[in-house]
């Protein structure tokens, strides 16, 4: 019963998504300490690959649901960068070719990479901050005050 209490709503949603940023927050962190790094290639998650697979997930759930099967956990389905461990999210972040090749092999870009990372930072603290509301509804209930 306690069990099913973390996998109703959109906590399991925002678990997913606060996993994924912090992944990608490695990532990118990564990327700008190795960024005068000769031959090192910088690597993402693709957030819209994440979202699209999210939303697929969501929808399944929804489906569940109306037939009445809402015992099984969320999952979100694998991609090549994504895995779903059940306890986490497992990542194998993809290289990026997409920039101008330096002298020293590097294809640097650290404008887009401090834009990625702040994007990043930004969609984290939000599910931060509807994951904590959730656990509060859930406070609330369980002292039993309005």
């Amino acid at each position: 019963m306690i069990k099913g209490l973390f996998q109703a709503g959109s906590m399991p949603v925002l678990e997913r998504l606060v996993q994924f940023t912090g992944a990608r927050h490695q990532v990118l962190s990564h990327n700008i300490a190795n960024l005068s790094t000769p031959h090192f290639r910088p690597r993402d998650l693709d957030p819209r690959g994440f979202q699209v697979q999210l939303g697929k997930a969501i929808q399944e759930r929804r489906g569940r649901a109306a037939r009445g099967l809402m015992r099984e956990p969320f999952r979100l389905p694998d991609t090549r960068q994504i895995r779903d461990g059940g306890r986490g999210l497992e990542v194998r972040p993809a290289a990026l070719d997409e920039n101008i090749l330096f002298h020293d092999r590097n294809n640097r870009d650290l404008e887009r990479t401090m834009q990625d990372l702040a994007e990043n930072t930004m969609a984290h603290s939000a599910s931060m901050t509807f994951l904590k509301s959730e656990f509060d509804a859930l406070r609330t209930a369980i002292r039993g005050r309005v």
